[in-house]
């Protein structure tokens, strides 16, 4: 059986989408089960970085000091048994980072080095480990939030063209890519995964329910993720204003999972639309499934959007979903078949969407049992198989150490 080692190169202190992606991975790969069903064995460590006085957080709560788990993304990578080491920065752009990531891989051996972040392709390619190891680079989309984002872009535009393969979510990305310079034979779409949500008990709904303050009679709109302006809050809460025009007998409350630096204009529409009092701000939290346990409906109003983990997980969970289509969310759900899509930034057809969702039982029936079938096609096993054969043709003969 063939055996591949792999190092993976994240920096993340919380577990978002391609933190679960690569923690599942990483489950699957130790299956005795999987690995039979492969004819290989992935033996996974991970390379992470934590600067000295920066935010950490464990279960929701921030938390300054270093300790053997200094964010709640290491916390759960040790739980799983996954190696890990942490690369401390005394400061930004600390040179010491370089030689401390040269050290880890030589002393890994890896066979492949995989990066997920802008930061990691940067190191990677900056230390010239691209040039003596074979180089896996995920791409998750480009963002121009600010400035900074136009100078990560930048990066990116730089470091990827010389990944062995750049693994991307969606063909729009992939497209973009290649506009940018990758090579299209380098380039690999690879759609994220999903896995079922744990048993949310009623007790629990309901003491959800009454802890955020939404009475019985009223429904639950949910949205999850980083509050940044490609994510489109400001429109969503704009459609929701609209949605009480059209429907003033109806009774929800929107509930918003995530923080961000577009957190406060959001604020600042649903007070300005007049809706504040509907529109629940709940910040960072790490067990999301009782939120979705109480939803009546997701809402994904971005503007861009790769294989969107919210939307997967929504689809598994049994919510109804109403999207934007952008991205790679038509290629994970058809229009009035397992979702209603509507154009990026229309919030009148968004709010005139959400309003038929909530008041027509029978099409939400029939959207969640339509992507309950698309969803199966999103499993772990499916996502790991691909990236086991992406190595295999990297490296095709691997047994010892890495050469």
């Amino acid at each position: 059986m063939a055996t591949f080692r792999l190092l993976c190169v994240m920096e993340a202190t919380t577990v978002t989408g391609p933190g679960k992606n690569l923690l599942n991975f990483c489950r699957l790969a130790r299956s005795p089960h999987f690995q039979a069903a492969m004819g290989a064995r992935v033996e996974v460590s991970i390379v992470t970085f934590h600067r000295r006085g920066g935010p950490s957080y464990h279960n929701g709560q921030e938390r300054q000091e270093l300790d053997d788990s200094p964010n709640s993304f290491v916390e759960a990578a040790r739980a799983q048994g996954v190696e890990v080491d942490v690369i401390e920065e005394r400061f930004c752009f600390d040179p010491r980072v370089i030689w401390e990531l040269r050290r880890l891989v030589r002393s890994r051996a890896p066979h492949i080095i995989q990066t997920h972040m802008v930061k990691s392709h940067f190191l990677v390619k900056l230390s010239g480990l691209d040039r003596r190891y074979a180089w896996v680079a995920y791409h998750h989309g480009y963002t121009t939030t600010d400035w900074k984002m136009v100078a990560y872009n930048q990066l990116n535009r730089w470091t990827l063209p010389s990944a062995a393969r750049v693994i991307t979510v969606c063909s729009p990305f992939a497209e973009e890519l290649s506009r940018t310079g990758v090579s299209a034979g380098r380039i690999v779409i690879c759609h994220n995964s999903v896995v079922a949500p744990r048993l949310v008990t009623d007790k629990e709904r309901q003491a959800l329910r009454e802890k955020l303050g939404v009475a019985d009679n009223a429904r639950v709109v949910l949205a999850v993720g980083r509050l940044s302006r490609e994510k489109g809050h400001a429109d969503l809460v704009s459609a929701l204003a609209i949605l009480r025009g059209l429907n003033s007998e109806l009774k929800w409350k929107l509930v918003i999972v995530g923080d961000g630096p577009e957190r406060e204009r959001s604020e600042r529409v649903a007070r300005a639309k007049g809706v504040d009092g509907c529109v629940l701000f709940v910040g960072h939290i790490s067990d999301v499934d009782p939120y979705y346990a109480i939803a009546d409906a997701l809402v994904l109003p971005s503007h861009s959007e790769g294989s969107s983990n919210v939307l997967l997980e929504a689809m598994v969970a049994g919510l109804p979903v109403v999207a934007a289509a952008v991205g790679g969310v038509p290629e994970i759900v058809a229009d009035e078949r397992s979702a209603l899509l509507v154009p990026p930034g229309d919030v009148g057809k968004f709010a005139a969407a959400l309003n038929r969702l909530l008041t027509d039982a029978p099409l939400a029936r029939r959207l969640v049992a339509g992507a309950a079938r698309a969803v199966a096609g999103f499993s772990p096993e499916s996502y790991a198989s691909r990236l086991v054969k992406i190595y295999s043709e990297l490296v095709p003969s691997v047994s010892g150490p890495a050469k």
